[in-house]
């Protein structure tokens, strides 16, 4: 009996096998969204390719603070790439800094665009009209207090709440000195909001809401 196989289907099942990557230090398979590509550069170091576009061989790592530390210090690029890599003590830090740096950027890009509002009551209202739905994201300072914090979960209700940003982080996105909550409305910019933040919160320590 001869089995049909649906061109869709098909389709689909390739273009997810083609968005998943190995991760070296693992060797689990994960989507290209969970991961962080590095290059090896010219001077023989890893290069964080946060946008996927640099020339060379593909090194990829889960977006996970241990599983960075474990590729750096048993330097699995040099393993992977077969050849001299130096590995800096600050890598970590350095990605860490870097992600940081790309999710302000795209809060500050959906503020300038006018799909970002920051402080409880530009939230508030935002969520109330429903800008965050069909894939908008709600921001909340890791650093907030508890008690504010919970007041706009259940107002989100069954909205992710990312919180890998601190308030002086966001507060920058918006030229201000803290912002503890901001929303970007659905679209592009707030998919890349989404997509990095995810990343930054593997990236991080955890830390204790005030």
């Amino acid at each position: 009996m001869t089995h049909q196989v649906d061109i869709n289907d098909a389709k689909v099942s390739d273009d997810k096998s083609k968005s998943l990557r190995t991760c070296i230090a693992s060797g689990v398979q994960r989507p290209k969204a969970d991961m962080v590509r590095f290059v090896i550069g010219p001077d023989d170091r890893p290069v964080p390719d946060l946008e996927e576009k640099l020339p060379g061989r593909g090194l990829w790592l889960s977006a996970e603070r241990h599983v960075i530390h474990t590729a750096c210090a048993k330097n699995l690029f040099a393993k992977r790439a077969r050849c001299r890599v130096q590995i800096d003590a600050d890598m970590p830090a350095a990605l860490e800094g870097l992600m940081v740096r790309r999710c302000i950027r795209w809060i500050e890009l959906a503020r300038r665009a006018g799909q970002a509002v920051g402080g409880f009551d530009e939230v508030r209202r935002g969520l109330d009209q429903g800008r965050a739905q069909g894939g908008g994201v709600v921001l909340s300072a890791r650093d907030g207090a508890t008690g504010s914090r919970g007041k706009i979960a259940r107002i989100a209700q069954d909205l992710v709440i990312l919180d890998a940003l601190g308030a002086v982080e966001i507060g920058a996105a918006f030229g201000r000195e803290r912002v503890v909550h901001a929303l970007v409305s659905a679209g592009g910019l707030a998919e890349s909001t989404l997509r990095d933040m995810m990343r930054l919160s593997g990236l991080r320590e955890q830390e204790m809401a005030a």
